[in-house]
């Protein structure tokens, strides 16, 4: 029997844990799976939803590390995690996404001789500003096993000297999260309590620094975003900071006087009841890139670069950056039904991917 330590530190790694916790619970002669959070991002009622929905258990071990610098989040999570390896002596540890949880645990076995596990290796952007990148990066150059989306995530890995007896494709967790809760998703009242059951309208997410912390950017971006607002309503579920930044450039009456409401944040099941039947998704995240491919759903990724270009190749996404006027044409041609984008689902995007995962730690 496998004992896997299986790390979630923001978000985005609850979705790609959860399937994987689940099918190693299903083989319990197999495995034994533990679960730690680090608390890289942490909001008690967000993050209690989010196990709930996903049907994710109570963590092992919470680090509850918190936000900080890049550097000093790393340092503490290094140092709180190294004693749960010594103690529990893991056969694996799995790492999932780019987050500062997924290098500082990756780096803590590659000094302890821990076998990793990186799951979502391989994506690329590059640019290497985005802290991400490099997580991604150099969490690949240290893992022992390197689970890929698509095989352009293979190609890259093996253009940076990886072994290929390291790479093993086994497609896309997050899908195998969203089509597990697609249907229950559809019991969610988010619509409803929006209005929004019987009309077209859009959704919007905006975080990364580099959208909403420059005050010139953003004031492009939300011109474009004011003009699609007025062919259909813009639902923003707002992360805190970009609500705070709307206060502190004078954005607050432009959003106010426009066709864009704002919204908290919301949690899986009523994002993706809200997601799933928008006519059109505008997002600087990297999830929604593929959740909207796999529904079949456009998308106008609000960013210079992205590391999943299979959803650009195959899918539904659109690479449109910040100048507001290509924003605009992408989101008209959409909503004109003008747009000559046919898609289909990337290969192994199937919802089994975390089977593929677990016959791939065991093959090792």
């Amino acid at each position: 029997m496998l004992k896997i330590l299986n790390i979630v530190g923001a978000r985005p790694n609850f979705m790609k844990i959860a399937p994987i916790v689940r099918e190693m619970r299903r083989r319990d002669s197999e495995f034994l799976p533990l679960i730690v959070h680090t608390g890289q991002h942490y909001d008690e009622a967000m993050s209690d939803s989010f196990f709930v929905d996903l049907g994710i258990p109570a963590p092992d071990y919470h680090l509850e590390v918190g936000s900080h610098s890049h550097a000093v989040q790393t340092a503490k999570i290094m140092i709180a995690f190294e004693p749960i390896v010594l103690e529990e002596k893991p056969d694996w540890v799995l790492v999932v996404g780019d987050v500062n949880s997924t290098i500082a645990c990756a780096l803590v076995c590659a000094k302890l001789g821990i076998k990793v596990a990186h799951v979502e290796a391989g994506l690329r952007s590059r640019d290497r500003t985005m802290p991400e990148e490099i997580n991604r990066i150099l969490t690949d150059s240290i893992s022992d096993l390197l689970l890929t989306t698509s095989e352009d995530a293979d190609e890259n890995l093996k253009q940076e000297g990886i072994s290929n007896d390291k790479i093993k494709f086994v497609g896309n967790v997050m899908i195998d999260s969203l089509f597990y809760n697609l249907e229950k998703s559809k019991e969610s009242k988010a619509r409803e309590n929006l209005e929004l059951n019987d009309q077209d309208y859009a959704v919007l997410t905006l975080h990364r620094p580099s959208n909403v912390d420059e005050k010139g950017v953003f004031s492009e971006l939300l011109d474009a975003l004011v003009s699609i607002s007025e062919k259909l309503p813009v639902i923003f579920p707002v992360h805190p900071r970009t609500r705070a930044n709307i206060e502190k450039f004078g954005f607050a009456e432009r959003v106010a006087n426009s066709n864009i409401k704002l919204i908290e944040p919301l949690g899986y099941l009523d994002f993706m009841n809200l997601y799933s039947g928008a006519r059109l998704v505008l997002t600087d995240s990297g999830g929604l890139q593929e959740e909207t491919t796999a529904l079949g759903i456009p998308c106008l990724t609000l960013r210079e670069n992205t590391e999943r270009p299979i959803t650009i190749a195959l899918g539904t996404n659109i690479l449109v950056g910040t100048n507001p006027e290509k924003i605009k044409h992408a989101a008209f041609s959409v909503l004109n039904n003008s747009s000559t984008k046919t898609a289909k689902i990337p290969p192994l995007w199937d919802g089994r991917a975390a089977e593929r995962i677990c016959d791939a730690l065991l093959d090792v």
